[in-house]
């Protein structure tokens, strides 16, 4: 993989999806998140359903037109409607900092920093998946330094309760996802270990691999600088031909 230059190349890689349970698990420990995932989730019944409406979700915002984002909102908002918190700004705005952290997070474990002018144009984007909803402008950080602060404030607030508990089991080990996805588990498992702050990685129960961690994501890197840029955004390319296509309708 050539070094990323533009929001649309970090945007559109793959890989990222691996940091999915990771924001998740940050999400949902926030006790009125967790209330609503685990009162109106289908986490256990259709496990990859979530992860779809929010990768359909962030690559409309990243990557779509505006009409694309409205319709992403749009479906998400009704899919909000009678959850507890769902609509709550605070709420929102850490939802879109988990997806930003995580995913910020993940692309330097595998590529290293991005260059400074990229990280900024990412960290802009990742404002619009909250502001795309309700989440006033003014109340995203106004810059990286400020979501720092932020970040380590909103993580000594987290607690991991039943709820938050009740969904990773759900998330790490999907008994009703399909036998490949199933198969997957393992690494992405050792993956949210590395991922997650120790605190609340020991809260969730879940045990910490260092070492199968890096192993993991030295292949992952390797696989990923080899792999075809048509084959990294096959999932982005995928979920939003799917929005254009609900679009002409």
């Amino acid at each position: 993989m050539a070094p990323v230059t533009t929001l649309e190349q970090y945007a559109e890689d793959g890989v990222l999806v691996l940091g999915g349970a990771a924001a998740i698990l940050l999400q949902v420990a926030d006790p009125v998140v967790a209330a609503g995932v685990a009162r109106h989730s289908a986490f256990a019944t259709d496990p990859l359903r979530r992860l779809r409406h929010t990768l359909t979700y962030v690559y409309a915002v990243t990557l779509g037109d505006e009409e694309l984002t409205r319709i992403a909102a749009h479906a998400v908002d009704r899919r909000h409607e009678g959850v507890t918190g769902a609509r709550d700004p605070d709420r929102q705005l850490w939802v879109a900092a988990t997806l930003y952290r995580v995913g910020v997070d993940l692309h330097e474990r595998l590529h290293g920093p991005l260059p400074e002018a990229v990280a900024d144009e990412v960290y802009a984007a990742s404002a619009r998946l909250g502001t795309a909803l309700q989440l006033p402008p003014g109340m995203w950080p106004a810059d990286r330094a400020a979501f720092d602060a932020y970040w380590d404030d909103a993580l000594a607030g987290l607690r991991v309760g039943d709820d938050a508990r009740a969904v990773a089991r759900d998330v790490l080990h999907p008994r009703a996802a399909p036998l490949w996805a199933r198969a997957a588990m393992p690494p992405v498992r050792i993956v949210t270990a590395a991922l997650l702050d120790d605190r609340i990685r020991r809260a969730y129960g879940i045990p910490s691999a260092p070492r199968r961690a890096r192993l993991l994501l030295a292949i992952t890197r390797v696989l990923s600088r080899i792999a075809p840029r048509r084959l990294r955004s096959l999932p982005s390319r995928r979920l939003l031909a799917g929005l254009r296509a609900a679009r002409s309708r």
